[in-house]
């Protein structure tokens, strides 16, 4: 339960810097989770995670 919200505060800190100036390269980077974490999470939790890394793959070219 920790673990989730420790995430999402993460993905909402970097909302909020995307929308005060910065581009999402400039302020995100990949979510590096351990099996623990992702076994913790929703299927949400983890699909939104998900899509932030295709997302820095596409726009910033992050490696899988």
């Amino acid at each position: 339960m920790v673990i989730r919200a420790l995430i999402l505060c993460g993905l909402l800190a970097l909302a909020s810097c995307v929308s005060s100036g910065g581009t999402f390269c400039d302020v995100a980077s990949p979510l590096r989770l351990s099996p623990e974490v992702i076994a913790a999470m929703s299927e949400k939790e983890v699909a939104d995670a998900l899509a932030h890394n295709k997302r820095g793959q596409a726009l910033c070219g992050w490696r899988p």
